[in-house]
């Protein structure tokens, strides 16, 4: 059985390119492949990606949990949860893990949302 080779007529709008231009050519097109999915994760996020951050900034999980659940419940996950601590750390001058605690027992949210709704509250 023999193939039927159409390599050199899928390649003719190529075979002109120097080495240089079809690696161009190959990033190009990679950057517009991976676009897409660049543009999801620096977009979104989860409940989870977000326990996951105030974590690793010391937080217990029932802590991180809190945190997120509250951050959700006034459409600020968007913004990430760790975001939400820093500014209020830096607004307030105080240490990351007070703002957190301070979160946690209900304080600072009224600000917070000013932080990041325009606007403030509404």
């Amino acid at each position: 059985m023999s193939r039927d080779d159409d390599f050199d007529i899928r390649r003719k709008h190529l075979a002109e390119l120097t080495e240089d231009e079809l690696e161009l050519r190959f990033w190009g097109l990679a950057e517009q492949l991976v676009a897409p999915v660049v543009t999801l994760a620096r977009e979104n996020t989860s409940p989870s990606i977000e326990r996951s951050v105030l974590l690793r900034m010391g937080f217990s999980s029932l802590e991180a949990r809190t945190i997120v659940e509250e951050a959700g419940n006034r459409s600020l996950l968007g913004h990430g949860a760790g975001h939400l601590v820093y500014r209020l750390s830096s607004e307030k001058g105080i240490a990351l893990r007070a703002a957190g605690e301070a979160l946690i027992r209900g304080e600072y949210w009224d600000e917070v949302m000013g932080m990041f709704i325009p606007g403030g509250i509404k």
